[in-house]
């Protein structure tokens, strides 16, 4: 019996030998699994120290010009603790994780009361995680299983050694996951409310703590029934804990909240496309080839979202007004020249669907540029020896085209004989810009806009011929608005800033045109005595503040421009039709120009005014208005300015004694038939200034008589030049000056015949 009994222990002895051996085994084993898969943590649990695929852009300012949620982290939308209302933070440690101030990173007592739940519900109905286990499973994701549960608990007791409560609470408000694609609370408000959580109510606030427990089966367009209780539940919690005012439960009411979807505020879309495509060209890459990164997970663009949501109500107001010219599209690029920043990218669409061309940018569209190449033309010109009094003859011509012959006209059909650089400049017209190219040459004028940065002219010079003087390539708005800051910047090249801190687009920095030629071009711009013969007097070119302003009409009106610059800024102006077929009649004046003004009485609005930037090298001296060549005694003069080496030398004398006497003698036959003389002023007239009006945009109208032929008049007053009018515009508005004048006028009545010279009226101005 007793062999027996030790024979039958010895069994037992074993196997307790061996499951206390497996049992180490396997503890080892868990040990050592456990250490395996337990992941480190990073340095910090800031936005900075976070990966991301794409970047936000915001206005210089830092207002959010696109949203994104394609990142793994909410890196754009962050909120400092102190920044969160306290009653939210409250309501998430109330509904989430009530002792999350008192445990190290796992509730035990709070899991054992879940296991508890589950096993009588037979079901998991509980899951305990503390708000920390919850960071690590955001930290580090994981499937959901006993074994995750297993490390997640390690995890959390770690990272509340490397980081203290307010960091990982921090770090979870901002990234706790929501319904689509949204994580942490500032993005939870603006998908639901389109606000920030310190602006929300106690119901909406609650809202957003209960939301995050089920955001798929929780849903305030689902309706609110189930989440109304929910809400209401940690609202009597939190008034128990008297943390919310018992006033207060009647609120706690989603029947009336008022949902509302995030949008931003202004739309600059094709900036941004245009700003990725140059500097951050894999954010167009399909997401999956795209490698995360760090570093700034935003970005500060040039862009004035206040200026870009005025010049859009701009554009927008004028497209509406001009929609019975059948003009559909149209876009606004202004540009801060003294830094090189871009402040306005705006596109409009009369007609707000897919087929209005709204998804294309305007700015970057090739189109026909019209006369807006001219500036540039004659800017090569000057630097070549011409003078803005050059004398260009204005008078028919035709060239040959394949078996016939090309008329070249002006746009108003007419034709004024011999004018200076400065008129044919001012006054746009088409044949002394042929005669201009057929001096430069074509290619070295297609040279000049390569080199400015125009792109799109890849043809050859005897593709385009002398019709690129006119415009007959195309060009985009955003190279000839860079091309314009070049003359505003006294004919230096810049390339354009779409950052504040990031490379710049376009060719590198060097000098395309002379200081002084850039400085003549930018002045004859900026005259409306020199656009006179085609503009009138009066026309809405006429700034308050010095600017240099040029319109452009491509063939059968496709294509209407204004460009223009001041000492500060440059902007452009484009309307259109994107699919190419012609508008009613738009033309620069009557489209872009209303629009360019709008835009430059916003850039002055808080801008002190100042004349365009001039060169110190440049002289004056007083011509003869009609040969160019110095003045003589008897010659209708003007003050002209000129580079100091093409100062004229030449006395004018074809005006002497005997061809004045010869004009009175012409005016005097004259009487027989028509008189010709000033009825406005009267003789003796005295008139004050209107003390309510700028001094520098009030003018007077001075008149002729009637009923005999002009074709064109030349007014003086004081013995000087001050305008030109062309075929019957017998009135001009004359520019108020005080004090005592004589005004006079030459008027020519058919080519070749003499002018009759009008008796000389005096006047005051008080």
């Amino acid at each position: 019996m007793r062999g027996r009994r030790i024979f039958t222990k010895r069994p037992v002895l074993s196997c307790c030998l061996l499951l206390f051996l497996l049992s180490i085994a396997a503890t080892g084993w868990l040990i050592k699994r456990t250490w395996e898969e337990l992941r480190p943590f990073q340095a910090t649990l800031l936005p900075q120290d976070l990966t991301f695929r794409k970047h936000q852009f915001l206005d210089r300012n830092g207002i959010p010009l696109s949203v994104t949620f394609d990142n793994p982290w909410n890196v754009h939308d962050w909120l400092p603790l102190h920044e969160i209302p306290t009653l939210l933070q409250e309501a998430f440690i109330a509904s989430e994780d009530r002792r999350f101030y008192r445990h190290h990173g796992v509730d035990w007592l709070a899991r054992a009361h879940a296991l508890m739940q589950n096993i009588l519900a037979l079901r998991g109905v509980r899951g305990a995680s503390t708000i920390t286990e919850q960071v690590v499973r955001i930290l580090h994701p994981r499937p959901r299983t006993l074994w995750s549960r297993w490390l997640e608990g390690f995890e959390a007791a770690s990272l509340e050694e490397h980081f203290s409560k307010a960091e990982i609470f921090e770090f979870y408000l901002n990234q706790v996951p929501y319904s689509r694609q949204r994580r942490g609370v500032l993005q939870a408000a603006r998908l639901h409310f389109d606000r920030d959580p310190g602006t929300l109510t106690a119901a909406e606030t609650l809202t957003l703590a209960v939301l995050v427990r089920a955001p798929g089966r929780l849903s305030l367009k689902q309706g609110a029934g189930d989440l109304t209780k929910s809400v209401q539940r940690l609202g009597d919690f939190l008034i128990r804990e008297g943390k919310l005012g018992a006033n207060e439960r009647e609120e706690l009411t989603l029947t009336n909240l008022h949902l509302t979807e995030l949008h931003l505020p202004v739309e600059a879309g094709h900036f941004i496309r245009q700003l990725t495509h140059h500097e951050f060209p894999q954010q167009s890459l399909p997401t999956s080839e795209i490698w995360s990164t760090t570093g700034s997970p935003r970005v500060l663009t040039t862009l004035d979202s206040v200026l870009q949501g005025q010049v859009q109500d701009i554009l927008d107001q004028h497209m509406h007004d001009l929609k019975h010219l059948d003009v559909h599209n149209g876009a606004a690029l202004a540009v801060d020249h003294q830094t090189d920043e871009v402040l306005v990218w705006v596109n409009s669409s009369v007609i707000k669907n897919e087929n209005s061309g709204g998804w294309i940018d305007c700015v970057t569209s090739p189109r026909q540029p019209g006369s807006t190449l001219k500036p540039f033309l004659y800017g090569l010109a000057l630097d070549r020896g011409w003078t803005p009094a050059t004398i260009i003859d204005d008078s028919p011509l035709a060239r040959p085209v394949g078996d016939g012959m090309h008329p070249f006209r002006n746009y108003s059909r007419k034709h004024y004989g011999p004018l200076r650089l400065r008129e044919a400049l001012g006054n746009s017209l088409n044949i002394p810009a042929i005669r201009t190219i057929q001096f430069t040459g074509v290619e070295d004028f297609l040279d000049l806009l390569h080199n400015m940065g125009i792109a799109g002219l890849d043809r050859t010079a005897g593709h385009y011929g002398e019709g690129l003087a006119l415009g007959n390539g195309e060009v985009t708005l955003l190279e000839l608005v860079q091309g314009y800051t070049i003359l505003a910047r006294g004919g230096v090249v810049h390339p354009l800033r779409f950052t504040l801190s990031g490379k710049n687009y376009g060719p590198t920095r060097h000098r395309l045109f002379s200081h002084e030629a850039a400085s003549l071009i930018a002045d004859i711009l900026s005259d409306p005595q020199a656009r006179r013969l085609e503009f009138g007097s009066g026309n809405i070119l006429r700034f308050p503040v010095q600017t240099a302003v040029k319109t452009g009409t491509s063939n059968d009106h496709r294509d209407a421009w204004a460009v223009g610059f001041n000492h500060r800024y440059t902007v452009g102006i484009w309307m259109g039709n994107l699919d190419g077929h012609s508008t009613g009649g738009l033309t620069g004046i009557t489209g872009p120009g209303l629009i360019l003004r709008s835009v430059f009485s916003e850039l002055n609005r808080f801008e002190e005014a100042q004349p365009l930037s001039t060169s110190q090298r440049l002289g004056v001296a007083r011509i003869c208005s009609n040969t160019g060549q110095l003045a003589g005694p008897f010659c209708q003069s003007i003050v002209e300015k000129f580079m100091l080496d093409t100062m004229p030398l030449t006395v004018c004398t074809q005006h002497g004694a005997a061809d004045s006497k010869v004009t009175v003698a012409g005016a005097a036959q004259a009487k027989i038939g028509t008189t010709v003389h000033i009825i406005q002023p009267a003789p003796n007239l005295q008139m004050a200034m209107d003390p309510h009006i700028p001094d520098s945009i009030e003018a007077y109208p001075m008149k002729i008589s009637g009923g005999h032929a002009a074709t064109r008049v030349e007014w003086s007053v004081d013995g000087q030049l001050a305008g030109i009018t062309g075929e019957n515009d017998r009135h001009f508005m004359w520019p108020l000056t005080r004090g005592s004048h004589q005004a006079q006028a030459r008027v020519w009545q058919g080519k070749g015949d003499l002018p009759l010279l009008t008796p000389e009226v005096r006047f005051v101005v008080k």
